[in-house]
């Protein structure tokens, strides 16, 4: 799925790392599931949760076999916007019919007339056998109930970047969290440019990203990944 923050590209880089010591039946979950572009690649028990309920909405029907609309105008993406419905097709129409596949960032349109509605209605469809059998929850993060002994792969909101639609984001109460779990046997990986002075980076790369528009080509930052061995 077309997502802002995408860990797409990078996913066989990641996952290579995050899943190296993974033991039969250990879990994997994501509390920040956004596309479920690494998930999708993962077997096994999985858990994906979000915070945004038409995020989990679209991503549960794709699994069980829900097929977007091919065709969203501009007037039902208007109505779309102010609809207090939580459904799937809100959910299609407000993350893969906009600008950057921003929540309801602006009706996607381009010079050549692309139809963004039938790209990402089939880019949904490929991906919804590697969808099947994950346990797709919608909450905050603080209240995940996690398995122990997890694998726990974060992809927060990077700090100093867009705001995600579901408001602000406190990376203190964040990466005190994420001690917590380790504490209690996880064993926590993190996405972000920048971690406290305690987590060790384990993999980066250059990237190119525009984060007003969550499309690439324009600014240069290193994407790195972290994780804690113990916490002091």
């Amino acid at each position: 799925m077309q997502y802002m923050g995408s860990k797409n590209r990078h996913a066989k880089e990641l996952l290579s790392i995050i899943l190296k010591d993974r033991q039969p039946g250990q879990w994997y979950v994501e509390p920040f599931v956004g596309g479920a572009n690494m998930i999708d690649k993962v077997e096994g028990n999985r858990i994906g949760n979000d915070y945004h309920p038409h995020l989990i909405a679209l991503l549960k029907a794709i699994a069980d076999g829900w097929e977007p609309p091919t065709i969203v105008s501009e007037e039902l993406y208007k109505f779309a916007k102010i609809s207090s419905v939580i459904s799937a097709d809100i959910g299609f129409i407000g993350f893969c019919c906009s600008f950057g596949s921003k929540w309801f960032g602006g009706y996607a349109r381009n010079k050549i007339g692309t139809n963004y509605a039938a790209t990402n209605a089939r880019n949904l469809i490929k991906q919804a056998p590697n969808l099947k059998g994950v346990d797709f929850r919608c909450g905050s993060y603080l209240d995940l109930d996690i398995p122990n002994n997890s694998i726990i792969y974060c992809d927060p909101p990077y700090q100093g970047t867009t705001k995600y639609s579901t408001g602000g984001f406190d990376y203190d109460v964040f990466w005190q969290w994420c001690g917590d779990k380790v504490d209690e046997g996880h064993k926590v990986f993190v996405s972000e440019y920048n971690a406290p002075d305690d987590w060790n980076c384990v993999w980066q790369k250059k990237v190119s990203a525009n984060f007003d528009s969550g499309r690439e080509g324009g600014v240069e930052r290193v994407e790195k990944l972290f994780t804690l061995d113990t916490h002091p």
